[in-house]
């Protein structure tokens, strides 16, 4: 156990540190939407640019990942729907943020740094294949039902808004772009190229430290009863139905041959929920309920995460 603790430790420390800097006033927790729009604009395209761009295209659409993954996070979002207004009694807009809790991962601030240090060799084509399942797919469809239920004449409109903005996204501009140099094979100039490194290089640590910093000032009290079923969700449905329809797919002769990206996939499932979750929580007036969330299912997954990886270090098979 002490062997996943030295990967798992390293990162909720870096975690805490951005927690506590931004505490005690050494970053303001303002700092942290700049260093997000850094991650975000530079870092994590020029990763997903870098990871795409010298791997042949049969790996980057690896369709067994795209369909288990996107078919297990499909029925994480219907039942998560299901529980928040039938049993919860929440409103369709407030059903909609909280299953995005539930099926949305942090692949990028927390899920590429874990994968890099556990499995580096599919750390970046994991990460590109993830955010093409979130940006393309989950996302737009929870945004969708969201604006459905705050304002049922215009969700076409929203639908319309949501593509658009997709093409000005710097990671699917990221991604679009690795793809094309894929395909084509051409490379950067070397000065360049070695630009792109460093801005990739300076994604991993900085989107952790940004964690910690969005979590300061969110209220403790009371926390369990509102987040436990979105921790619930996100940390043990998620990934126990990716594996699921991992295993599906290859009883149907849609096997994933690499069993490191097959791990990667369910590891990834079971990260937190996304880093922008709470901001786009917000755009719904749900910004307390969703930072509440974040805090509760973050702090948790240093446990579920670290008892994943034993069991995956100690023979279980995916």
């Amino acid at each position: 156990m002490l062997d996943i603790l030295a990967i798992t430790t390293p990162i909720y420390l870096i975690i805490l540190m951005g927690y506590v800097m931004t505490r005690r006033r050494l970053f303001a927790k303002t700092d942290m939407r700049v260093l997000g729009t850094f991650v975000m604009n530079l870092a994590l395209p020029a990763l997903l640019f870098k990871a795409l761009s010298t791997r042949p295209i049969v790996e980057i659409f690896n369709v067994p990942y795209l369909v288990a993954y996107a078919l297990g996070s499909l029925i994480v979002i219907a039942i998560g729907y299901a529980w928040s207004r039938r049993i919860s009694g929440q409103d369709v807009t407030t059903s909609a943020i909280s299953t995005m809790g539930m099926s949305c991962s942090n692949s990028g601030f927390v899920g590429y740094p874990i994968l890099l240090l556990t499995m580096p060799s599919v750390a970046g084509v994991a990460l590109a294949l993830n955010m093409l399942v979130e940006n393309l797919l989950a996302i737009p469809l929870l945004l969708f039902i969201a604006e459905q239920g705050r304002n049922p004449a215009g969700r076409w409109r929203a639908v319309r808004d949501s593509l658009q903005r997709l093409t000005r996204n710097p990671l699917v501009i990221g991604l679009m772009a690795g793809v094309l140099f894929s395909l084509t094979g051409w490379a950067l100039p070397k000065p360049i190229a070695r630009t792109v490194d460093l801005l990739a290089a300076a994604s991993g640590a900085v989107s952790l430290f940004i964690i910690g910093g969005t979590l300061v000032g969110v209220e403790l009290r009371g926390l369990g009863p509102r987040t436990a079923p979105l921790a619930f969700g996100k940390l043990l449905l998620h990934p126990l139905f990716v594996f699921a329809m991992i295993a599906a797919c290859a009883a149907l002769g849609l096997r994933m041959v690499d069993a490191d990206l097959r791990a990667a996939a369910v590891l990834l499932a079971a990260m937190p929920m996304m880093g922008v979750y709470t901001t786009i929580a917000q755009g719904f007036g749900k910004a307390e309920s969703s930072a509440a969330a974040l805090l509760v299912t973050t702090i948790a997954s240093f446990f579920t995460l670290s008892g994943l990886l034993w069991l995956l270090r100690h023979g279980a098979q995916v």
